[in-house]
């Protein structure tokens, strides 16, 4: 009766193991898992669990991933800080055959259970080396159990080494029992098979990641001008969030995200513009207000040279009917003349160039400066035309920036593009709200965001978090064709400026400054010429 008791707790042992691996998500504490399950169902005093891999010449190698030696107190690999100095062993001999020259070599090559009484009194196998290391310790290792690890498709992805079986009763070292070799390899098998489903569930998350990796450089490498772009935003979004969930006092007291949440908000944060893709170059890439496939201030530029030329020649003339015989007087008068007429035209070319240029903001008196100098004509052959054409006028009379309305508005369709994007892939539960993190990142807090016009309390921290981290690299970033980089402490005060203006989350926005948020990515991403000193009571929207 006894004896069935103790295997009906052995099975309930083996049962809870078995729950237990399925639960676990972290390959390592999996394999830590697995070994310590082994030794309490056989009762052993040592074990080690081994992985097949392939080192960097293709070999297939078995490699030992942690071991424990109660007796000894030793415990190396897997979770602890002391790293496993065993060599790896090669599963093929030199000449191509299968090593069975050790017992875990032989079980993983043959897939067979090797239950072995003494080693000290087998000679099946050699096992100098075991012996030597053992002495070192000054441990005797006597019974051994070698149990491969078999997935579902019968493929040997490891082993099990159990040393020592110990009796119940006396403690004495016993050879493996027959009850104890069965229950091992059953849980040999269930952890084959969890360690594939995790490895299947790695390589799918590296792929996974791989793959928005490469959507993102797509974007960056789409224009030189938004370069890092996509690779910068997930870094500061982290970061921000991060402090958000350390706070443990203030409006983030209650904000917290466990591991998959953070990454969830990572994958979000990589895929914000992945819309982008879909965005034309000409708008991307339109580095001042003429450029269309090429910069059209070129064929303004030699209107202005004719129009100088023809005023050469109009006034040559007109001088050469009225001072026929007075050359001399004739020169002088050409000459200030058309100094004056080129001044002008130099100085009207010189105001289209500058506003030619995106800025901040355009005066009224600038703008109606560019339509004045439209109204001058020019010839074309026979035609006459205006020196600005309406859609040039246009263009150049912006009043922020180097977009049109229209313009703006397919930059603006990007985030749409990005929602629909994201909404139609199936995400499994744990990335379910990677559409709404990254589709929410221009959405302001005062509803006059894009694309949905959503209000503070209907947008998520984490969209909060990601709109702050993708204003400031754009406003830091040096790559822009329209801009250059803004110096630190000016880019914390546009970003003030927005906080006031209910663009941005103030509580974020203080969260960024007190936790110099702004600065550890400055050092780390900012060229040296933009960082310069913050004066904090200089910037807008915070408080001291």
């Amino acid at each position: 009766m006894e004896g069935e008791e103790k295997l009906a707790e052995r099975i309930r042992k083996l049962t809870e193991i078995g729950i237990s691996l399925s639960a676990e998500k972290e390959t390592t504490r999996l394999l830590e898992s697995i070994l310590i399950g082994a030794k309490e169902l056989s009762n052993a005093d040592a074990g080690s669990l081994y992985s097949v891999i392939e080192d960097d010449k293709g070999n297939r190698m078995i490699k030992m991933e942690t071991m424990h030696t109660d007796s000894l107190g030793i415990h190396e690999g897997g979770i602890s800080t002391k790293e496993v100095t065993l060599p790896a062993i090669p599963l093929l001999n030199p000449n191509g055959s299968e090593n069975h020259q050790n017992i875990i070599s032989y079980s993983i090559n043959s897939g067979e259970t090797v239950n072995i009484e003494d080693v000290y009194h087998h000679d099946g196998f050699d096992f100098a080396g075991m012996r030597k290391y053992a002495e070192k310790l000054g441990y005797r290792p006597q019974s051994i159990l070698s149990i491969p690890m078999k997935n579902h498709t019968g493929d040997v992805i490891g082993a099990l080494q159990l040393i020592n079986a110990l009796s119940e009763k006396t403690g004495e070292i016993i050879k493996f029992s027959r009850t104890a070799q069965e229950l091992v390899e059953s849980l040999a098998s269930q952890a084959a098979i969890a360690l594939t489903n995790q490895q299947l569930i790695d390589e799918q998350k590296n792929l996974l990641e791989s793959i928005i990796q490469l959507v993102a450089t797509a974007i960056d490498d789409k224009s030189p001008y938004t370069a890092g772009h996509c690779r910068r935003v997930p870094v500061l979004t982290m970061m921000l969030a991060d402090a958000a969930h350390e706070s443990e006092t203030g409006p983030f007291k209650s904000f917290h995200m466990t591991d998959e949440e953070r990454y969830e908000l990572e994958i979000a944060a990589w895929l914000h513009d992945c819309g982008k893709i879909t965005t034309p170059e000409y708008v991307v890439d339109k580095g001042t207000k003429l450029e269309t496939i090429h910069d059209r201030i070129t064929e303004i530029s030699t209107r202005f040279e004719l129009l100088k030329r023809d005023a050469e020649i109009t006034l040559i003339r007109k001088h050469l009917m009225e001072n026929a015989y007075n050359t001399a007087e004739m020169d002088k008068n050409i000459t200030m003349e058309l100094g004056a007429m080129i001044t002008k035209l130099d100085d009207d070319l010189s105001f289209v160039r500058a506003h030619n240029t995106g800025g901040e903001f355009m005066a009224d008196a600038d703008i109606k400066r560019i339509r004045g100098i439209s109204r001058t004509s020019w010839k074309h052959q026979s035609e006459t035309r205006p020196l600005l054409s309406d859609n040039e006028v246009y263009n150049l009379t912006i009043a922020k920036g180097t977009l049109t309305p229209e313009e703006r508005e397919i930059i603006n369709h990007h985030i749409v593009t990005t929602i629909n994007m994201l909404e139609s892939l199936p995400f499994p539960k744990h990335l379910s709200n990677v559409p709404e993190f990254a589709g929410g990142h221009h959405e302001r807090v005062d509803g006059k965001g894009y694309p949905k016009g959503l209000t503070r309390d209907q947008i998520s921290v984490q969209a909060r978090v990601m709109g702050i981290a993708d204003i400031f690299e754009a406003l830091t970033a040096c790559d822009r064709p329209y801009k250059k980089g803004k110096t630190l402490s000016n880019a914390l005060r546009i970003l003030g400026l927005m906080c006031e203006d209910n663009h941005i989350d103030p509580d974020l926005f203080q969260l960024f400054v007190d936790k110099n948020i702004f600065q550890a990515y400055a050092d780390e991403y900012m060229n040296p010429e933009q960082i310069d000193k913050v004066t904090l009571e200089n910037i807008p929207g915070i408080k001291l």
